[in-house]
């Protein structure tokens, strides 16, 4: 029978190696000969728990990945069920809600994170971002639609525009973990980046959130 304390103590040991290797490398340029070498134990006990290299590395962060982009599309359905209306009053206090959640996140699985944004090359995950901001990018749209509906004239703005912003605004939440920003910091930094958004929007779409 297989003593699973042993078991645990042989995973925890190639995660550990693992994530270093990685966030070292990258995880094209990672050794699995490497890993298991750090970890101390054999390349069949290796095999007995991952079939590869890119299994191994989706063990390590496909859970925060899908936390995130789970937390997004939950915020981004409970935000369509609104009036429009409603969802112009709460636009600002919604988005800081789910960014202050995503930062909370982010800095509890903060080397998971550097792992999906510096080290992804190679993997399913080097889109993650791109994820997000084409989920963004589309709830954009479906806003500005909603207002035209309620008879409000927004001016064109260009399609490239809207994903041009919404990806600047992800790569600029994730620049906190890219710069080992300290919690509280990066608090205050997604704040005024938060800030500098709306007052962006405000001014294209000639709406005003809150109030």
């Amino acid at each position: 029978m297989v003593n699973q304390d042993n078991v645990t103590s042989t995973l925890e040991k190639i995660h550990i190696a693992a994530k270093q290797e990685f966030l070292d490398k990258g995880f094209q340029l990672a050794s699995l000969r490497n890993i298991v070498k750090s970890a101390g134990v054999t390349t069949g006990a290796f095999y007995g728990y991952y079939k590869s290299k890119e299994e191994l590395f989706d063990a390590l962060v496909g859970e925060q990945a899908e936390h995130v982009l789970s937390l997004f599309d939950t915020t981004l359905g409970n935000f369509n069920k609104l009036s429009g209306e409603e969802q112009t009053r709460k636009m600002t206090d919604i988005s800081e809600d789910a960014m202050f959640q995503m930062v909370n996140y982010m800095y509890d699985h903060h080397d998971e994170f550097k792992l999906l944004i510096l080290c992804a090359e190679g993997t399913k995950y080097v889109d993650f971002i791109h994820q997000l901001v084409l989920r963004e990018t589309e709830s954009s749209f479906a806003y500005i639609g909603t207002l035209k509906q309620m008879g409000i004239k927004v001016k064109p703005i260009n399609k490239n525009l809207i994903h041009i912003v919404s990806s600047g605004l992800f790569t600029g939440v994730f620049e906190t973990i890219v710069h080992d920003m300290p919690k509280e910091e990066a608090k205050e930094y997604i704040q005024q980046l938060q800030q500098f958004h709306t007052a962006g929007w405000e001014q294209l779409l000639g709406v005003k959130f809150g109030g």
